[in-house]
């Protein structure tokens, strides 16, 4: 009846830019006499509202070849998520066509299908498809160089192979205190290594100072933290990456700041006297949202040593934003863009502002969110979100993505592992999809190879997960067996693959602090690394991966089988994830004298995958 990833029933296919008409088909059941359908298309969310529905008639095609199928075209008014359904009436009564989940019709039942029109707008030239490589700082690597005037309340480990702190003091409370002296130096003298993994963007979790080791609590957006360096140790890693051709990315945490902060200064560490909330005429009172003065504010998800910021006060959005505000001047030190912490929780106009800023550098300055749910039609804060229409977010962190590939490796989940890349093909604009951030692993999840062999971490505690941290043999080396698999399917999809320092090396853990160990310097899993460095050179290499379209062949609960083409070229990727022996549903025959890229486990040749195994072909 209708597919909208039918090029035969709407064309073009995903999101168009403002003004480009689109083309519907659609085949009614031929035991429906005249049924005359009809497209309402409205914009998201408003479908009960008769004022806000767009009815266009559909009309018969005359070539007989083509009896039964009816066409009508429709072009937007303007940038927006937009939503749709067919209405039949015919001779036997009215009928809706609405969605099944891998975009074909069903009749009374089902979901609705998405058209994203957005302003046209470019993303960071040379960007798509890059490497990504995610750093906690603390615990990459380090240098020795900034370890000097350590603060008297962090405590710093004395051995680089001890665990994170991860139990509460004596009075409950989880300061996470502790830290093992990774700096920028650090990080910068081992450049080479990410160069040979093919990473060509470094993505840092928040440097700028703070008082904690996750420093999402920020204390001074103007200055490095001390025990991470100085801003010409941030110069100089920067002017060193580009000469390796990697870009550095910084957390923009601008949601909330520390209570032990300059601005804010509950603590009192910056003077007595100083801070929105210790002077009534601080310069920073208004940043914050006051229930009542001093004692009773607005925080993040109710912790009181996350004080929100109000985006709409004029002054903060002047000293993030403004000439030479703090977006500009880390800009202009060397970054290369910013990942914008909790994005779903900043204002539509502060995002926009943002980007401003940030595009005022150059165009080639990366503006990406954190949303973990599809950004095209996220609902936050009493409406639906405008992050990908072409003036707030180049692109997002890609969760969809890897939620569905854990789901199909460690639950036969195939079809919808399909469903969920094909719905984001279809949501968002091509641009966008070219630059997303798909990862596995990230300092909020459990790391990949313990995500996919240890028992699920759901709904436990963090007495549980320490108990069930440490994996046996065993579930090491079934998990790094299916993590090769998930990093091949993450390394062959459009977008960006981000590697999350450590999981090359065999790193596992849980959830926060459990994830965040430091790098395993001279005990890392060396074969694991040396697939990553044959992984990301046969990605970064392959024009076909890094700007190639997306078919998908056969996904089921044992295959994932899928293409990707680009000028002529193509390259196929197939993964068998069950314990058994299977010949390979391509679905169509791979040519002679294809060349096998790169393969996990055992294959026979390009006709049959052993069991856990996988292969990349090109053509």
């Amino acid at each position: 009846m209708f597919n909208s990833r039918n090029p035969f029933y709407r064309t073009p296919f995903g999101a168009v830019p403002v003004g480009e008409r689109v083309t519907f088909r659609v085949v009614p059941p031929q035991d429906l006499p005249d049924p005359r359908p009809t497209l309402e298309i409205f914009p998201i969310g408003r479908g009960d509202d008769p004022e806000a529905v767009t009815r266009v008639e559909l009309r018969p095609l005359p070539d007989p070849q083509e009896r039964g199928v009816w066409t009508c075209a429709y072009t937007a008014p303007g940038a927006g998520v937009y939503q749709y359904r067919f209405r039949l009436r015919g001779n036997l009564g009215e009928f809706l066509l609405l969605r099944h989940p891998d975009g074909s019709a069903g009749v009374n039942e089902g979901g609705l299908w998405q058209l994203t029109v957005y302003q046209p707008f470019s993303v960071p030239a040379g960007l798509e498809g890059a490497i990504f490589y995610q750093i906690f700082p603390d615990r990459f690597y380090c240098s020795g160089k900034a370890k000097e005037g350590v603060p008297g309340d962090r405590y710093l480990h004395r051995d680089w192979a001890e665990k994170p702190v991860d139990r509460p003091d004596d009075q409950g409370r989880f300061l996470c205190n502790d830290y093992f002296g990774g700096d920028l130096e650090g990080i910068r003298q081992k450049l080479p290594y990410l160069a040979g993994l093919g990473v060509e963007v470094v993505y840092l979790n928040p440097i700028f100072e703070a008082h904690s080791n996750h420093r999402y609590n920020t204390a001074d957006y103007n200055r490095i933290d001390p025990l991470l360096g100085d801003e010409e140790d941030f110069k100089a890693l920067c002017a060193e990456a580009a000469e390796h051709g990697i870009r550095v990315v910084l957390d923009g945490v601008f949601n909330h700041t520390g209570s032990d902060s300059i601005y804010f200064n509950k603590e009192k560490r910056y003077g007595a006297d100083t801070g929105a909330c210790n002077d009534p005429e601080s310069p920073y009172r208004d940043w914050y949202s006051w229930i009542r003065w001093p004692d009773q504010y607005e925080s993040w998800w109710g912790f009181l040593t996350l004080p929100n910021v109000n985006e709409g006060c004029e002054a903060y959005q002047d000293f993030i934003c403004g000439r030479d505000g703090v977006l500009q001047k880390w800009l202009k030190a060397g970054a290369s863009g910013f990942r914008l912490d909790v994005a779903d929780e900043l204002p539509d106009f502060f995002l926009e502002k943002i980007r401003e800023s940030v595009k005022a550098v150059g165009p080639d300055k990366l503006v990406l969110g954190e949303v973990w749910e599809d950004a095209s039609n996220k609902f936050s804060y009493g409406s639906y979100r405008k992050y990908l229409l072409g003036d707030q977010l180049d692109s997002v962190m890609n969760y969809p993505w890897r939620t569905a590939i854990l789901r199909f490796l460690r639950l036969g989940e195939g079809a919808e592992l399909e469903n969920a890349i094909m719905d984001l093909l279809e949501n968002y604009p091509p641009q966008v999809i070219g630059v997303v951030m798909n990862c596995l692993s990230t300092h909020d999840v459990p790391r990949c190879i313990t995500a996919l062999a240890a028992p699920d971490m759901a709904g436990k505690d963090r007495d549980w997960q320490r108990e069930h941290n440490e994996l046996r043999v065993d579930q090491y080396y079934f998990g790094r067996q299916m993590f090769l698999l998930a990093s091949l399917i993450q390394y062959t999809l459009p977008g960006c693959p981000s590697l999350y320092y450590g999981d090359e090396a065999g790193l596992v853990g849980y959830a926060d602090p459990f994830n965040r160990g430091t790098y395993p310097w001279g005990r890392e899993d060396e074969g694991l690394v040396e697939f990553f460095r044959l992984l990301g050179n046969m990605r970064k290499d392959s024009p076909v991966l890094r700007r190639g379209g997306f078919t998908p062949l056969q996904f089921d609960d044992s295959f994932c089988v899928y293409q990707r083409e680009f000028k002529g070229k193509t390259v196929a990727v197939a993964v068998n994830r069950t314990g058994v022996y299977r010949e390979i549903p391509w679905g169509r025959g791979i040519p002679e004298g294809a060349e096998v890229l790169l393969t996990v486990g055992g294959t026979e040749g390009t006709h049959g995958l052993h069991p856990r195994s996988g292969i990349v072909v090109s053509f």
